[in-house]
């Protein structure tokens, strides 16, 4: 069984994500395995790109930044992310599911 790379529980959004930092543009990639790839430009030190990264997906779901909480792998590629009532949802989730 597949396992899904992002559930609900209730209004808040839970995200995997696999993220890659040093790109050369911000942008929310495509689905891999279990995770939504999300890339960013920021450099990765000291969760300097887990921030940036953070900040990018506020404006893309319309949400203010205290609203997204990182809940694993602020140091790492394979993140958890929780973002409370999205706005607006990317193509790769579907608006079937905006509360």
């Amino acid at each position: 069984m597949v396992r899904p790379f992002y559930t609900w529980e209730g209004d808040v959004l839970v995200l995997n994500i696999l993220g890659t930092p040093n790109a050369k543009k911000d942008a929310i990639g495509k689905v891999k395995g279990h995770q939504l790839c999300v890339s960013v430009k920021a450099v990765p030190r000291a969760g300097k790109a887990t921030d940036y990264m953070v900040r990018f997906l506020a404006e893309e779901f319309g949400v203010s930044v205290s609203d997204i909480q990182v809940v694993s792998g602020r140091m790492n590629i394979n993140k958890v992310l929780r973002i409370k009532s999205p706005k607006v949802l990317p193509g790769v989730i579907g608006q079937q599911n905006l509360f």
